[in-house]
């Protein structure tokens, strides 16, 4: 992998990118970069803020000097190299409600705005990459795990790489023009990232479904995310869960009363061993996810 690239923004912030695509490989240096960079608890440092391949280091001016930081964050960039590419994390569950009707009134309100106002968005996300049929390409999409290398842009929100060969890896490009309006807990997509809207508003992403499982909740009255408001943090692996009307109906009401939990299992992640056995190691990651 290439050096990263360095550059200031204003007196306060040093951005670090660490390719211009995004990779794995990428996202496990800019990751250990970051982890490095707050472990190092230089002075001056104030806020790490990680993307999918890059992040961003504020610091206090009056403390470091920049070209202090620079230097100190270089050294961090040296030890990242040789970082043992090996993550501990979890995997999780999350069922979907594909081709709901919530997300499909949304789109059908929107079609001036898309590429192929005359069908849906999974009929286009099909088209594009593919596949022969809408069923097909749901198949695809809930058949491999995703990896969440961000989490941001509006509170809580994943963006998910998906953890198969790039020729293999669904590509969508967003809306054409965003819309004004999209459900809360939508399943959606743009380039090559998959994405849960935490809360409802804009977004230009394609949208494939939804999720009754809350990953977001300012109030923390939600079982499962009283401690932390926020479910998603970067390194999680995600196994979409096909559901239908009725387990999605069942679900949002274990969730209002409190009985519904996440599934969800620790694991060790190995990029080197998933490189080279993917649909292997994507198995072995879903066996022990279920128990086996």
């Amino acid at each position: 992998m290439t050096s990263a690239r360095y550059t200031f923004g204003g007196d306060e912030h040093l951005f670090v990118e660490c390719s211009e695509e995004m990779s794995l490989e990428a996202f496990f240096k800019s990751l250990s970069m970051a982890t490095g960079v707050r472990e190092s608890k230089i002075n001056g440092v104030t806020e790490i803020c990680p993307a999918n391949a890059s992040f961003q280091v504020k610091f206090n001016p009056d403390i470091i000097k920049p070209d202090d930081i620079l230097r100190e964050v270089q050294k961090i960039e040296g030890a990242a190299e040789k970082a043992e590419l090996v993550l501990r994390t979890r995997i999780v569950e999350i069922p979907v409600f594909y081709n709901d009707p919530w997300t499909h009134e949304t789109l059908m309100r929107f079609r001036e705005r898309h590429q192929e106002p005359e069908g849906t968005d999974l009929d286009y996300a099909a088209k594009i990459n593919g596949y022969s049929d809408v069923e097909g390409f749901i198949a695809a999409h809930h058949g491999s795990p995703w990896f969440v290398s961000m989490v941001g842009f509006v509170a809580g929100l994943p963006f998910m790489y998906q953890m198969v060969e790039r020729q293999r890896q669904i590509e969508v490009p967003k809306y054409l023009r965003p819309r004004t309006d999209t459900p809360r807990l939508t399943v959606g997509h743009g380039g090559c990232f998959g994405a849960i809207y935490s809360v409802r508003g804009a977004g230009g992403y394609q949208m494939f479904g939804i999720t009754p499982m809350p990953i977001f909740d300012a109030s923390q009255t939600t079982s499962y995310l009283r401690e932390f408001m926020v479910f998603f943090r970067p390194g999680d692996i995600v196994k979409f869960k096909p559901i239908d009307r009725e387990e999605y109906e069942k679900t949002v009401d274990e969730v209002d009363n409190g009985r519904f939990s996440p599934k969800s299992r620790d694991v060790s992640f190995d990029l080197r061993e998933f490189q080279k056995d993917i649909d292997g190691y994507n198995k072995t990651l879903e066996g022990l996810l279920h128990g086996h």
